[in-house]
């Protein structure tokens, strides 16, 4: 019998909910990359318009996949899309699908979510709490399970700034089972009443619910063979399949996008917090590392359940002031050819002090702006722009100015119990990880899958003399307003000298 990680996968049989987010695709490339899995089953649901065989088709068309398909060009053989719905009570799913799941899949990787922070509770229940339970409940139908690896967050426990690889039951106003039982009797506009009293100290509906969704696993995995994974805020990748890919405007990535637009040009954040940044091709490699571990405890009784935690190392700390750097270190170099204004950023920690900043380098400059462009018979868009910028920023302003501690000792050790040739093919040593080198692929990343802007001479070139012309009239606006600011002080002197 084949040994390892790699051993463990081979001929196997895997569900994954959450396949078409952000970590769920790098998952779903790595396994069909590294490893020689039979089937992978995918719980997807129609959306926007599109069905479940267009979603899979434009899915398999991103370049996270170009180079999976140029070694094995039948590897999407190997994946079924189930259709589900983890918004739905009972996921939606015919009974003939759930007979072939629970019939064979030994392996199941949940993933499944909603990521925004102020999405209504009653939907985020469903999806980040309820949905948990039902997959669990579908994991203990399942004749041939080997390991189960929910992806929590290792925000879900945020109400303390010291986290550890364990359960926190106690900072819940009530547990689970009763929210999802008061969820099923009330209804959906008098739960969403509840929020602040059912929250707590928890700073929104995310990183309550998935809170919830890890008490579920406590309370009801029973002997299940199952882990918990908790990564921190995931952004771009390091290095597979591609240097900084990214699907979307995520967290830290969408401010360093609006700066190199030239949109964003203050924020409110405290220069010496921590940030808690992993890169998604790392968290992929500890979910799938983490599963390996989880099968061998089969069989055993378990106290609790196992937590992996993957955060930046101690020892390689990434603070907001290092952040703020390596993004703007580079912007001569590789500047979006879409810049509406020089690219900089000033960063202030008191809040009443944003907020008046925000009026003069936001408010004003996107009102001048949307001015501009009725004038031209186009249709303004800057001001509601900043508008949703200022509410997610109130949103982010715990995540903005706190440091967290993050215990990652059970993930430690499961990269001690690799072998040298896996701790290379799944990597994710974070004390490895240089920083500077990350952001230079980030923001070319950035540029190239966010921007849509090539990596080729001339359009880097175009984009440096763009940013050179606004360089110059950046500068040449400031002293302007100086020269004003200088005539209209001399003005105010020449007066009070004439009074007296």
């Amino acid at each position: 019998m084949e040994s390892g990680i790699q051993g463990f996968y081979k001929d196997k049989t895997v569900l994954v909910t959450g396949a078409t987010g952000f970590l769920g695709k790098v998952i779903i490339e790595k396994l069909l990359r590294a490893t020689d899995v039979k089937r992978i089953y995918i719980l997807v649901r129609c959306k926007r318009g599109r069905t479940i065989g267009e979603r899979i088709l434009a899915w398999q068309k991103e370049p996270l996949f170009a180079g999976l398909l140029q070694s094995r060009p039948k590897a999407f053989e190997r994946v079924l899309a189930v259709a589900g719905d983890c918004l739905h009570p009972s996921l939606d799913m015919s009974e003939s699908d759930r007979g072939t799941l629970t019939a064979e899949v030994q392996i199941v990787i949940h993933g499944a979510a909603t990521v925004r922070f102020n999405e209504q509770l009653h939907v985020a229940l469903a999806i980040n709490t309820r949905a948990t339970r039902l997959l669990v409940q579908l994991a203990k139908q399942m004749v041939k399970l080997e390991a189960f690896v929910h992806v929590s967050t290792a925000f879900s426990n945020c109400v303390i700034d010291r986290i550890e690889e364990k359960f926190y039951p106690e900072h819940l106003s009530c547990s689970s089972a009763k929210v999802l039982e008061m969820s099923e009797l009330l209804s959906a506009e008098l739960m969403d009443n509840m929020t602040p009293a059912l929250l707590g100290a928890y700073p929104n509906t995310y990183t309550y619910t998935k809170a919830l969704a890890e008490d579920v696993i406590l309370r009801e995995a029973g002997d299940l063979p199952i882990s918990i994974f908790r990564p921190a805020v995931i952004v771009a990748s390091h290095k597979e399949p591609v240097c900084g890919w990214i699907d979307n405007l995520y967290g830290p990535i969408a401010i360093i996008y609006g700066v190199a637009r030239g949109v964003l040009r203050v924020v409110n954040l405290d220069m010496n917090t921590c940030s808690s940044l992993v890169p998604v091709d790392y968290c992929a490699n500890v979910a799938l590392a983490s599963l390996w571990q989880t099968s061998k405890k089969r069989g055993e009784k378990m106290a609790v359940p196992d937590i992996y935690t993957l955060a930046p190392a101690e020892q390689n700390p990434l603070t907001k002031r290092n952040f703020v750097d390596y993004a703007l270190s580079f912007r001569s170099q590789y500047p979006l050819t879409q810049m509406i204004w020089y690219p900089l950023l000033h960063c202030i920690s008191s809040s009443w002090l944003f907020h008046l900043a925000a009026f003069f380098f936001h408010t004003l400059p996107g009102h001048a702006f949307d001015l501009a462009l009725r004038l031209a018979g186009r249709k303004p868009r800057l001001v509601d722009v900043y508008r949703k910028i200022h509410t997610n920023m109130d949103m982010l302003k715990p995540f903005m100015n706190t440091t967290w501690h993050f215990d990652t000792k059970n993930t430690d050790r499961l990269r001690e119990l690799m072998s040298a040739e896996e701790r290379r093919v799944f990597f994710f040593d974070m004390a490895g990880l240089e920083w500077r080198d990350y952001f230079q692929h980030a923001l070319l990343g950035m540029r190239l899958y966010l921007g849509k802007d090539p990596p080729t001479t001339e359009s880097i070139a175009q984009g440096q003399r763009l940013f050179k012309r606004l360089k110059l009239l950046h500068h040449a606006l400031q002293a302007a307003l100086c020269c004003v600011a200088g005539l209209v002080l001399w003005a105010l002197l020449k007066t009070l000298v004439f009074a007296i």
